[in-house]
């Protein structure tokens, strides 16, 4: 039964008792909510068969475990630790940080945070309003808790673990007691993770301990719609078409890919992502051992699991992506002064990892190394992400996606991206090891007859295919409103029947293209959403939802400005005022970005 539906049936509530319940619950996440449900259920139960019910006065602690996670990782440790932690006893709330109410954080006594760092030392989605409101002036004094950090992130940007470093400096400062100093992991984050598992949950027992009351465990419900397959166990699908969807003459290849997903049972919701295991290729591979004058049957060993050079190559070893430490690491094993040089400046590192593979770093700068020593310094190979462009509710066990191959020349060698190749140059019936990760904070509003302003350039427009898909499912039409643009109109405009068949038939109210180099002067999605600036603010004054997919170096920061300007154009609000409004629809939910 639904909450609204108590006040018009006869229940033994008084309306004042629903709007209680109403107001409780409105504040928990979904495992909270499954705790309470078995609580009242059985406090039901012990007053049904006469078993007289006490309060605690001394309830044991609760461990607090809350995770910001931007690609999933976050999650996956989190749902680790607060196993372990129920193997020991402990009473435990697992939550995303995007669920927890905040005003609850001077009740906590033991929080456990694990937290990535986005884009340019940002936090992650789920993790902005709890960044916010410790940073703010409603942050309260928090003497009484007890808190370890565990921050995840990738060496290759330059403010490395930096939301985790914030967590850990505030929480310092407001009071907080540290169980153990900061952590911080790296991309190959699985081993440290571990450790930091293991003694954080000895860390806490002496507080757990001190509590002579018996412990409850929450948060023991399964999440809906999870699945047993996940980043660490995926299920292994069937490329069903790797089609070219950009024209002869485009420069640039992009894919419609769709994969069968079988009996699996894998479920996702538009918005949602699909990681993707990959092998790296076989001529990079030998081109590598060749150049390094190594045997692809060296023995080597890689997690504890014995294999040839060219195995752990394929499978196990990031290729196509070099970090700030490998090129230190290889300037030294090259005495080479040039790399050295570019390995002391972050901002030369930072280009210089944009623009080499390892293939080119072998061979520019020669250096001898054994087959140990390479597999030792090369990070995991891990999996990549791509926007789900299919809705379940149109193709049924089927998952599609939008791939753009990442393609370039260096010395005169084509080089390209690991997993967009991969995928590229898949044959029917070729398997491929996937995983739903799901994307809370990419959704379509809840209610269908809401507005929605969707831009998505080049391949970011896969989750708008599935968003339409899912409003032709579910019966909606109008009010929808789609800015994508390409280079070429006769080469790159993706999905163009598509679009052109949901304007037909009403399923999409507006259209605008921007297609780069059609002409002259260079137009890009954010020109074409200041040509409709009046339209536009409009439709947000009706409460539109905005939704923006694609490179977040420039395309969304650009398009960002754009709205802001024109909230400050059309609403006569001050770039400030203007910027904080687009913070309060971000709060809201109103607007949601998925960008990478």
């Amino acid at each position: 039964m639904l909450l609204k539906e108590l006040s018009a049936l006869a229940s033994p509530l008084s309306q004042g008792q629903v709007d209680k319940l109403k107001q409780l619950t409105s504040e928990l996440s979904s495992v909270q909510l499954a705790w309470v449900s078995g609580y009242l259920a059985a406090s039901a139960n012990q007053g049904q068969s006469g078993v007289e019910t006490t309060t605690e006065t001394s309830a044991a602690p609760t461990v607090t475990i809350l995770y910001g996670s931007q690609t999933g990782n976050g999650r996956g440790v989190a749902k680790e630790l607060a196993a372990k932690a129920q193997a020991q006893g402990y009473a435990v709330n697992l939550a995303s940080m995007g669920e927890y109410n905040v005003r609850q954080l001077k009740q906590e006594t033991i929080l456990l945070l694990l937290v990535s760092t986005h884009g340019e030392g940002e936090a992650p989605d789920d993790a902005i309003e709890l960044h916010k409101f410790l940073t703010s002036k409603r942050a309260p004094k928090l003497d009484n808790l007890h808190y370890s950090v565990l921050a995840l992130g990738d060496s290759s940007y330059e403010f490395f673990c930096q939301t985790g470093k914030d967590f850990d400096a505030r929480l310092s400062a407001l009071g907080a007691t540290s169980l153990l100093p900061l952590v911080e992991c790296d991309v190959d984050y699985e081993d440290i993770s571990q450790q930091w598992q293991d003694s954080v949950v000895e860390a806490v027992k002496p507080y757990i301990q001190a509590s002579s009351a018996s412990v409850v465990s929450i948060g023991t419900a399964s999440v809906a719609g999870e699945s047993e397959y996940t980043k660490q166990n995926p299920y292994t699908a069937e490329v069903l078409v790797s089609q070219k969807i950009t024209g002869r003459d485009s420069d640039r290849d992009v894919r419609h890919v769709e994969i069968d997903l079988g009996e699996s049972g894998l479920t996702y919701q538009v918005g949602d992502a699909l990681g993707v295991w990959f092998s790296n290729n076989q001529a990079l591979v030998d081109e590598v051992i060749a150049a390094l004058g190594l045997a692809a049957d060296d023995n080597v060993t890689v997690a504890k699991e014995s294999l040839s050079l060219k195995a752990a190559l394929t499978d196990k070893k990031e290729l196509t992506q070099l970090y700030p430490g490998l090129v230190k690491t290889w300037a030294e094993l090259s005495g080479n002064a040039e790399l050295a040089a570019i390995g002391e400046d972050k901002e030369q590192t930072r280009q210089f990892i944009l623009q080499h593979q390892l293939a080119d770093l072998v061979a520019v700068y020669p250096a001898k190394v054994s087959a140990t020593q390479l597999v030792g310094m090369l990070r995991p190979l891990t999996p990549r992400l791509y926007s789900i462009a299919s809705s379940q509710a149109e193709v049924e066990a089927e998952v599609h996606l939008t791939v753009a191959l990442v393609e370039d020349e260096r010395q005169g060698q084509a080089r390209f991206g690991g997993a967009s190749h991969f995928l590229a140059s898949a044959q029917e019936g070729q398997q491929i090891n996937v995983y739903v990760e799901q994307n809370n904070h990419f959704r379509l509003p809840e209610n269908p007859q809401t507005p929605v302003i969707m831009v998505g350039p080049g391949t970011g427009v896969a989750p708008f295919r599935a968003f339409m898909q899912q409003r032709a499912a579910d019966g909606v039409s109008g009010d929808s409103w789609l800015f994508f643009g390409n280079p070429h109109f006769e080469q790159d405009f993706l999905y163009q029947v598509e679009w052109q068949q949901y304007l037909k038939n009403g399923g999409l109210s507006r259209l605008d293209v921007a297609f780069s180099r059609d002409q002259a002067d260079k137009v890009y999605v954010q020109h074409r959403i200041a040509e409709q600036a009046e339209a536009l603010w409009q439709w947000l004054q009706k409460g539109a939802h905005v939704y923006i997919c694609g490179d977040a170096e420039r395309m969304a920061k650009d398009v960002h400005q754009a709205l802001v300007n024109i909230a400050v154009e059309q609403g006569g609000l001050s770039f400030d005022d203007a910027e904080a409004y687009f913070e309060t629809l971000r709060s809201e939910k109103r607007y949601q970005k998925d960008v990478y």
